[in-house]
């Protein structure tokens, strides 16, 4: 697997200022008076540029009052301090919000915090979400973007299904009283993101579907995109044992790795089994191939036992960023170049460029497993340094800010 000598440490970017209280006492009570549409010719505008713009104008004015004097950049730092807390029983500051705020994602809307914090609730009860925020920053004069990945188990299904969803959230700020007054989420993985939208709820279902996975250790990673097509995740560093392998979708070499976790090794110590089992192509004519087992993570690769066969080597993969592309049904071969076809025509549609190789991440037990519940990712890595390519307008959507600094 390819390298990438990034920190696993998402930092917020320096803003200047540093909010000393949870809670905002912005001046005033006015109320802000929120715009249909300044222009009407905006609505017959088909051009898919300006959509988002729409949304925006449809919910909160940006021209503000000449005489406010709300500091927008204290706001940044109220977020990152304030949203962490939107799932957990301390919950997120209501009075940051106008009464009336205006909520809209693809397949939900609200019109006041009340509406907006039973939505939370239910969320809380129903799906047990953990929000990650990766970034906030000030996007218009009186707008802020944040940037999420929610992950949701939907706990009343026996499979309990992990619904994953990354994208951002515009909120728009009330000038007179420097409160939220609107928040419009935007989901990776639609192209129509506009309340009602039979796109969303199609995404949400299709991650209601059945897959089972053993309930083994696996490599920790976070996702910090969900496409349509694929996702984006940042791999923390992991070893595993290995061997030469002769197909993609092959098992050759595999009784040698899964010998030396059964007692094959120089102590014959046993190792617990974890997930995947990996067969990595190391170029496109696929002439170098490896089969891998991921090692426990609570095994230091110094302290591991020697393999027994000359052939199996001990190696970490270190951590960083990788595109999968998750799929069900048996792992042919045929299957698998199919996938990473797709995978890669889906990253090069996105400015990515794909580097040489991919693996493929198995799951299940083919021998006890149904086809159709078992899980298998196809996975590629590209090529960071890119500076004169659309790579960094694209990666700007779902990287925190403090990557693009160690990238360059």
């Amino acid at each position: 697997m390819a390298t990438a000598h990034l920190s696993g440490t998402i930092i917020r970017p320096n803003s200047g200022n540093y909010a000393t209280n949870r809670s905002l006492k912005p001046p005033g009570n006015s109320v802000f008076f929120i715009k249909q549409f300044r222009n009407r010719s905006l609505v017959n505008n088909n051009n898919n540029n300006n959509r988002s713009r729409i949304i925006r104008l449809s919910l909160v004015e940006q021209i503000p009052p000449k005489s406010s004097k709300i500091d927008v950049e204290r706001l940044v730092d109220f977020l990152y301090e304030d949203l962490p807390h939107l799932f957990d029983d301390q919950g997120i500051d209501r009075t940051a919000y106008d009464e009336q705020v205006k909520f809209r994602d693809p397949i939900t809307k609200h019109d006041s915090i009340s509406g907006y914090l039973f939505n939370i609730s239910m969320l809380k009860l129903v799906f047990s979400p953990n929000f990650q925020l990766h970034w906030v920053k000030k996007t218009g004069p009186y707008e802020l973007t944040t940037r999420w990945t929610m992950e949701m188990t939907f706990s009343l299904l026996p499979w309990k299904p992990l619904l994953v969803f990354t994208g951002t959230s515009v909120m728009g700020v009330n000038p007179e009283n420097g409160k939220f007054c609107s928040h419009v989420d935007y989901w990776d993985s639609l192209k129509n993101n506009e309340y009602f939208s039979s796109e969303g709820l199609v995404d949400l279902i299709k991650q209601l579907r059945i897959y089972k996975t053993p309930d083994l250790e696996t490599p920790k990673y976070q996702i910090l995109k969900r496409a349509a097509t694929y996702e984006v995740r940042k791999y923390n560093p992991f070893t595993i044992v290995e061997t030469q392998s002769d197909k993609l979708a092959g098992s050759t070499g595999f009784n040698d790795v899964a010998g030396y976790i059964f007692g094959k090794n120089s102590r014959e110590e046993k190792i617990a089994m974890t997930t995947p089992v990996f067969t990595q192509a190391f170029d496109p004519e696929m002439s170098k191939m490896s089969i891998q087992i991921v090692l426990p993570s609570d095994k230091d690769i110094k302290s591991l036992p020697d393999p027994n066969k000359e052939a199996v080597g001990l190696r970490t993969v270190e951590g960083g960023f990788a595109a999968v592309l998750k799929f069900s049904g048996k792992p042919t071969e045929d299957v698998v170049r199919e996938k990473e076809k797709l995978l890669r025509s889906s990253l090069l549609l996105d400015g990515l460029k794909p580097k040489d190789g991919c693996l493929l991440a198995r799951y299940n037990d083919p021998g006890r497993t149904k086809s159709f519940m078992m899980v298998s990712l196809c996975t590629v890595h590209w090529i960071r340094v890119l500076i004169d390519n659309k790579f960094f307008y694209k990666l700007a959507r779902f990287l925190p800010m403090t990557y693009f600094k160690a990238i360059i």
